[in-house]
């Protein structure tokens, strides 16, 4: 069934399925592709903001850097998928938009088993702004729990590959459902910090900023959180992060391409510090919203790609 209004079809969402762009709910991808049913695909994820991409090239080569890893061989160069992801948000026309954009290993010939044989392919979506946490709920930070799941060890996957392996992660949102948290982090086998589902973690401990070096994606909002910390001569660490420094910690606070930078309060139903979102944490989220104005970062949506599509 078509979604959207008479005015518009692509209102809910505009897909594109290996070549052809359709309203978001009528996207479909085969059940034999080996994305599917193995997992074998790597995507990213790139927000528009009033109407104007954030860091679009970073999340475009960290996408095409993973794809490579894989030994996929896209349909589309870098300046076809730009252009497809313009018109998916043109067709939208919304002004803060979601846009996920994947690539699979395709589905196997008929009597192959051989991965290398497959045609890989390409899928995205554009909806409506997806938030980890509601924008009105950041200021006052948002609760966590250290999961119980152990994070998929970097001997199993390269974590710096964006994965559809979620199972791990799937678990750990549901243990923080069950125990009233918002969001899980998950440790390693060493008992160190790694991840969320979705996004990085951060602490604050005497004015030095901390965040794992391994077992992690790295986030393009991490990046960013880095970044403006070193514009702020806040000094940074990218090392091993023990589970003992986040309930020791100043502040906490997460990164994502769905939300920004969020302060975490309350870790495992006790208070981080004085339970207050923290003074460098609050700093570096109004100084990340600001940057979507800085021209380095913001690309405004390009509306006449958007005619080659309709």
């Amino acid at each position: 069934m078509t979604t959207g209004t008479s005015e518009n079809l692509f209102a809910a969402g505009a897909g594109y399925v290996n070549g052809e762009i359709v309203p978001v709910a009528e996207a479909r991808i085969p059940l034999t592709d080996l994305g599917f049913i193995r997992s074998d695909a790597t995507y990213d994820v790139v927000h528009v903001w009033k109407n104007h991409f954030f860091r679009l090239d970073d999340h475009v080569d960290r996408f095409l850097g993973s794809a490579a890893k894989l030994g996929f061989k896209l349909p589309l160069d870098r300046d076809g998928l730009v252009a497809m992801l313009h018109r998916l948000v043109t067709l939208t026309r919304l002004d803060d938009v979601y846009v996920n954009f994947s690539a699979t290993r395709g589905s196997l010939p008929p009597g192959s088993r051989n991965p290398l044989d497959c045609e890989n392919c390409i899928y995205a979506f554009a909806i409506p702004f997806m938030w980890i946490a509601p924008f009105e709920e950041q200021p006052a930070g948002i609760r966590m729990i250290t999961a119980s799941p152990e994070r998929t060890p970097m001997e199993s996957f390269d974590q710096t590959v964006k994965n559809y392996m979620w199972g791990d992660l799937t678990a750990a949102m549901m243990e923080a459902t069950e125990r009233g948290a918002k969001v899980p982090v998950l440790l390693n086998r060493d008992g160190n910090v790694t991840e969320g589902p979705g996004f990085n973690i951060f602490i604050i401990k005497g004015g030095t900023m901390m965040t794992p070096d391994t077992g992690v994606l790295h986030g393009i909002t991490r990046r960013t959180a880095i970044e403006l910390a070193r514009d702020l001569n806040i000094e940074t660490q990218v090392a091993p992060v023990p589970a003992e420094a986040l309930t020791s910690a100043d502040e906490i606070f997460i990164t994502s391409t769905a939300g920004g930078i969020i302060p975490v309060t309350m870790l495992d139903d006790e208070k981080v510090a004085d339970g207050q979102a923290g003074p460098v944490a609050s700093r570096l989220r109004t100084l990340y919203w600001q940057a979507h104005e800085d021209p380095r970062f913001s690309t405004p949506v390009d509306t006449s790609l958007a005619e080659a599509a309709e």
